[in-house]
């Protein structure tokens, strides 16, 4: 007997009346809020509207949600079409069975539809929830603990899994907790793009291709500790191929995207169509430049006129020069005045010499 190990949960489900409460739907609801809480805030810091992010999750969480389920369907058929089967169990989404690979393939596809709605790009959106999409993988992972699911080899180790069911073939025992890792490995690798993105000003998609690498760097080697049925090639489980699949394509759009498209979008939202201010009152970032360059011309314009408008003398200007000519001519012609007036007396001087 073990005498440290994490238990697992007695049942994976609780009754509220007639109303079921699952503890894997559980987790998954909570994963979503966290992406969306983190995406607003990451998406008004760069520029975008409050609210834009969880408009277009609505087009994003249920396309995510059918495609996990459709890929984890696909891969793993026996469970729900083989002899003994009932088909309709696909459709149980509750009882677990969502594959990432599928859900963000699909999930992108629904954001796609949701940002041509809203006139933005995908990889600027894509940058901005990419660590709250590792966030809620790492919550979503606990959903596995409550369904006892998805766990490793045997061990000892004082963190052992203890699984207690034997419903679905499980054999009970301790077993690395394989769920465990990979809700840390999110959690790592979701500080891992908050950070990248500071330090390196990631856009156009790579803050996001970062994300699906470094998750698939740890998906390899821990999914390479499972134990459940899966399909092999070449003696790896297939979600190992995806995973190495997924890790390539990611490193490469990576490079392509850093040359073709260096640096970080400046504007990832625009306003309204007269480019003034949101929908919540505010303007959007990084809109005031249009603004500032018409009022621009218009003072141009304002200098311009008065420069060509010749200033309108006052009514009291005149008077000053007037007044100026006049004392002129005062002082000019009193010389004058006074020759005259000298003139009469000296005629009488010279005829009074003369007699």
């Amino acid at each position: 007997m073990e005498l440290a190990y994490i238990p697992s949960p007695s049942r994976g489900v609780l009754y509220l009346g007639p109303i079921p409460l699952r503890g894997y739907a559980f987790c998954i609801i909570i994963g979503v809020f966290v992406a969306v809480w983190l995406g607003n805030k990451r998406w008004v810091a760069r520029g975008g509207r409050p609210g834009t992010v969880a408009d277009i999750a609505v087009w994003a969480v249920p396309f995510g949600l059918v495609g996990g389920r459709l890929y984890h369907v696909i891969t793993d058929y026996e469970l729900y079409f083989s002899d003994g089967r009932d088909w309709v169990n696909a459709f149980k989404v509750w009882e677990g069975g969502l594959g990432i690979w599928g859900a963000i393939a699909l999930g992108a596809i629904g954001a796609w539809i949701g940002c041509r709605r809203r006139g933005i790009t995908l990889p600027a959106y894509a940058d901005a929830v990419a660590p709250g999409i590792a966030f809620a993988q790492a919550i979503g992972r606990w959903g596995n603990w409550f369904n006892q699911e998805l766990y490793g080899r045997p061990t000892d180790l004082p963190w052992a899994l203890h699984i207690t069911s034997s419903a679905g073939g499980r054999v009970p025992g301790y077993y690395h907790p394989t769920f465990l890792y990979e809700s840390l490995w999110c959690v790592g690798v979701g500080f891992l793009v908050i950070w990248a993105d500071r330090r390196f000003q990631l856009g156009h998609g790579r803050a996001f291709a970062l994300y699906v690498a470094a998750y698939c760097v740890g998906r390899g080697w821990i999914e390479y500790m499972r134990v459940d049925d899966a399909h092999h090639i070449l003696g790896l489980r297939l979600n190992d191929w995806t995973a190495m699949l997924v890790f390539l394509g990611a490193v490469a759009y990576i490079v392509v995207s850093s040359r073709l498209r260096p640096g970080r979008e400046e504007i990832v939202e625009r306003g309204d169509s007269d480019g003034g201010a949101g929908e919540d009152g505010g303007s959007v970032a990084l809109e005031k430049k249009p603004e500032q360059s018409e009022e621009k011309p218009e003072s141009a314009d304002v200098k311009r006129g008065q420069s060509d408008e010749k200033p309108e003398p006052a009514e009291d200007e005149p008077e000053i020069p007037t007044s100026d000519t006049s004392e002129a001519e005062e002082t000019s012609e009193a010389p004058g005045t006074a020759r005259d007036a000298k003139t009469p007396a000296t005629d009488e001087a010279r005829s009074a010499k003369k007699s």
